[in-house]
């Protein structure tokens, strides 16, 4: 799946999810479309034979069932994990300012002054994006 026109595939993952990322397409999961609607049962069974993490297998999930349900890309689905939000119906209560607020640190502590900030107009359309989905379940 391209996530708005990324890489195939998963792209490029932060150093630490390697190896979920190696399990998951020697057992055939190609892609963030392909782990999304994964149980938890199959996680724990890809992660059994101890070369994969479960719980990283479970937050690799968690920002595939991001990505799928509110188009976003995979740097921005895991933004939000880090600030908290685990999917979409989470998203869709929040209070916007609070949010950016906790965002714009994360932001700040990981990428420092040089990138710029979330906007809150597209935390705005993300909450919209969660709120559709929801409404739509």
């Amino acid at each position: 799946m391209r996530a708005n026109g990324g890489e195939p595939g998963f792209g490029t993952v932060p150093h630490q999810f390697r190896s979920e990322v190696k399990v998951l397409r020697a057992a055939g999961i190609g892609d963030w479309e392909g782990l999304a609607p994964l149980e938890d049962a199959r996680l724990r069974q890809l992660a059994a034979p101890g070369q994969a993490s479960e719980a990283r297998l479970k937050r690799l999930r968690a920002q595939a069932r991001l990505i799928g349900d509110l188009h976003l890309r995979p740097e921005e689905a895991s933004l939000l994990l880090h600030a908290g939000i685990p999917g979409a119906a989470a998203l869709g209560g929040v209070d916007p300012q609070r949010l950016l607020n906790q965002v714009h640190r994360l932001q700040r502590r990981l990428t420092g002054p040089a990138v710029p900030l979330l906007a809150m107009a597209t935390l705005r359309l993300w909450i919209d994006r969660a709120q559709s989905s929801r409404s739509r379940n």
